[in-house]
């Protein structure tokens, strides 16, 4: 930073730091970018002074092939929180209700809040699942309802078949938003065959990003996919202009380097068992995680007490449950 001017140097020194093993907060990937995804964003800023494409139709295109539906069912987002406001503001009018889970990704209150939604929440059971059943009943006079699937901030999840079951007790006209955020963390065999879903579903949208298991929080780029039909509408909620130039080169040279990014996720997945063991054996109960997070549920003496002080950055929840990111090391627990 010698050659830089005070202003750009202040604002480079405030950046966050890429290797961070106490920042364990908001789910991020622990990795800095892959080499030749770095590469490949380097050589994309001697084009910063053009206009990325007014809607960003080879980003979905790129995106489409990959997952296997059509261009047209892919809608673009500033991260997955992009693709939710776009969402709500589609099919949504004020006054109306979404429902949610209690505790949920934090995002969703503050979106039904700025569409002048209703907020339904629906408690989680005693070992961090959806209570689909609750849900079901609350959507019959919603207009969307979430599920998230691995669920924030417990990352468990509920079986294809209960997910199944659950939307076809879910009216036509409600539209459910299935988030898979980090479904890259979960097993193939418990996946869902998403477009598929959407298929049989066309009030299903599926809402994903590259914040997480990608290691792209900071370039904020989602995406959704979901019945033609339903994706049109969404798609004249794309802003022109809103995805930037960076994004498509970056998405691309992540999916060229799927195989050394798939090696990251299963060493996130391998430290993830090692928290969760270290913590039972210190006598701590965890639910069972299937993404790149613990969960503790409230206990007698506050997580509050227990962490404050540490350095630790960890998630504290109003019902006394904490979320602790899996980070590069677990140093702290020793």
């Amino acid at each position: 930073m010698g050659t830089l001017k005070r202003e750009a140097a202040e604002a480079v020194g405030a950046l966050p730091s890429a290797l961070n093993p106490l920042a364990l907060s908001l789910n991020e990937n622990p990795f800095p970018p892959l080499p030749t995804v770095r590469s490949a964003l380097i050589a994309s800023i001697d084009a910063a002074n053009r206009y990325p494409e007014f809607l960003p139709e080879k980003l979905r295109s790129l995106i489409a092939g990959r997952i296997g539906v059509s261009d047209e069912q892919v809608v673009i987002g500033a991260g997955a929180t992009g693709v939710i406001l776009q969402v709500l503001h589609a099919v949504t009018s004020p006054g109306e209700k979404m429902v949610m889970t209690s505790p949920t990704f934090d995002g969703y209150p503050i979106f039904a809040q700025m569409a002048r939604l209703e907020s339904v929440t629906v408690p989680l059971d005693a070992h961090g699942h959806h209570d689909l059943d609750a849900m079901a009943d609350a959507a019959t006079e919603a207009r969307v309802v979430v599920i998230c699937r691995p669920h924030n901030p417990t990352g468990t999840f509920e079986h294809a078949t209960e997910i199944e079951r659950f939307l076809r007790r879910v009216p036509q006209g409600t539209v459910v938003l299935l988030d898979e955020a980090y479904v890259e963390f979960l097993s193939p065999e418990c996946r869902i065959d998403a477009p598929a879903l959407v298929e049989r579903y066309p009030n299903v949208v599926v809402l994903r990003t590259f914040s997480k298991a990608y290691g792209l929080a900071g370039l904020r780029v989602g995406y959704g996919f979901c019945a033609a039909d339903l994706a049109r509408s969404l798609w004249t909620m794309q802003p022109p202009f809103g995805i930037g130039i960076t994004s498509l080169v970056a998405v691309a040279a992540s999916y060229d380097a799927e195989i050394q990014l798939r090696q990251r996720i299963r060493m996130i997945a391998s430290e993830r068992r090692y928290l969760r063991m270290r913590l039972r054996a210190m006598g701590v109960y965890s639910a069972d995680t299937h993404a790149n997070f613990v969960y503790l549920p409230s206990r007698q003496q506050p997580w509050r007490e227990v962490f404050d002080g540490t350095g630790l950055q960890v998630r504290h929840y109003a019902d006394g449950g904490v979320r602790i990111s899996v980070g590069n090391c677990s140093d702290w627990l020793k």
